[in-house]
């Protein structure tokens, strides 16, 4: 029989959980044994009761790790928690492998598999699976709140006998998930709402939720569409700087969401752009966890320059723990129907035994025997010397 193991997250600021009572409670339907560590669902206000009600045993962390095949987390885990992942059990969270390399050495010394959440392919099969949607999707809608609420005037246009409150104008960098969702969340607040991304075919995206799209020439021979915004060429880079200095100067709000997957986060808002607005003007950096967006933000901090409010809240999905563990959760439980083949004796099969002809495993376990097996983590790892080992 295989064990899972919920613990309880220990990042700082962490309030999400990677398992309800509701997806728990689909798991011991197919046969699984349940642990959860006490407290664990607390900060997303699921009590330790509703997952004993759902059929799990209430366990201490010490406990859990040493029974578990699969320990399911938010992450990424800290290299003291990868560590205490056991000989050949599976661990299932988000992992930013190439910016937590102690823990990923623990992982492949301890020889653990790890499927880390943010490499989950964005296939249609996967889709169920995507951690990275389900979550960006709660952050660029938080991150238009904050901004609101920082702002010292209203979002929509109000026509009242006072006169006439003109509508703020938004200004969003990268239109993936959380640009969409942030647009459209603008919109429904009343603002003007302009868009830019490397992408030119996502114009029809912003244009459908009411949003403008400020137009860059691509690259020359860039005609592909994509789903990740790849990483620009510095000519690209001066000619969305040209095109939107303007905007943003005009801009009441400022919302960046750009990532690249595994790299630092292109720098698109410069300090002398984030002078050029207007004093009480506000940015949100939705890419501060990994460098940030804009040039004067700071991780974990709120800054005021010239008047602007730059806002680096690094895990904006916290700040709404029921529905972010709610999908997240959903997004670990269809990872582990898929690992877990129901019948037969519910073991790993297309993990432990290596079979990576399964796009998604393949894709996404990053650790596996002795083995790091996402790239660019394994050359992050020879540039420091942790070589690999078998």
């Amino acid at each position: 029989m295989t064990t899972v193991f919920v613990p309880k997250e220990r990042t700082p600021g962490e309030t999400r959980v990677a398992a309800t009572p509701e997806t728990l409670a689909r798991m011991g339907k197919l046969g699984l044994e349940l642990l959860v560590e006490r407290g664990a669902g607390e900060a997303s206000f699921l009590p330790d009761s509703a997952y004993a009600e759902a059929g799990a045993e209430l366990v201490e962390a010490d406990d859990g790790y040493a029974r578990a095949d699969l320990v399911l987390m938010v992450g990424p885990p800290s290299a003291e928690e990868a560590a205490r992942v056991r000989r050949g059990a599976t661990l299932v969270s988000h992992l930013a492998p190439t910016q937590n390399l102690d823990a990923v050495v623990a992982l492949r010394d301890n020889h653990a598999t790890a499927f880390a959440m943010e490499l989950v392919p964005r296939t249609t099969k996967a889709q169920s699976m995507d951690a990275l949607s389900s979550q960006a999707n709660i952050g660029g809608y938080k991150a238009v709140l904050l901004a609101a609420a920082a702002l010292p005037k209203y979002f929509p246009l109000l026509m009242t006998a006072a006169g006439t409150v003109k509508p703020a104008k938004v200004v969003i960098f990268g239109v993936g998930v959380a640009g969409l969702q942030a647009i459209a969340t603008a919109k429904r607040l009343g603002a003007v709402v302009w868009a830019t991304d490397i992408r030119p075919e996502v114009k029809e995206q912003v244009e459908s939720l009411g949003g403008k799209f400020i137009e860059v020439e691509p690259d020359a021979g860039q005609t592909e569409p994509s789903v990740y915004a790849k990483e620009a060429s510095e000519d690209y880079q001066r000619r969305q700087a040209a095109a939107v200095a303007g905007h943003v100067a005009e801009a009441d709000v400022v919302i960046t969401t750009a990532l690249v997957p595994g790299r630092r986060a292109p720098v698109l808002i410069s300090e002398e752009m984030v002078r050029s607005m207007r004093p009480g003007s506000v940015i949100v950096d939705m890419a501060v966890a990994q460098g940030g967006n804009c040039a004067l933000s700071r991780c974990g901090e709120e800054v005021v320059v010239d008047g602007v409010r730059i806002i680096g809240h690094p895990n904006l999905p916290a700040t709404m723990p029921v529905h972010a563990s709610q999908l997240y959760a959903r997004n670990v439980l269809d990872v582990v129907l898929h690992l877990v083949p129901a019948g037969e004796d519910n073991e790993f099969r297309t993990v432990q035994l290596g079979d990576f002809t399964d796009e998604i495993v393949d894709s996404a376990v990053a650790v596996h025997d002795g083995k790091v097996r996402h790239a660019l983590t394994a050359e992050a790892l020879e540039k420091r010397g942790g070589e690999q080992c078998s």
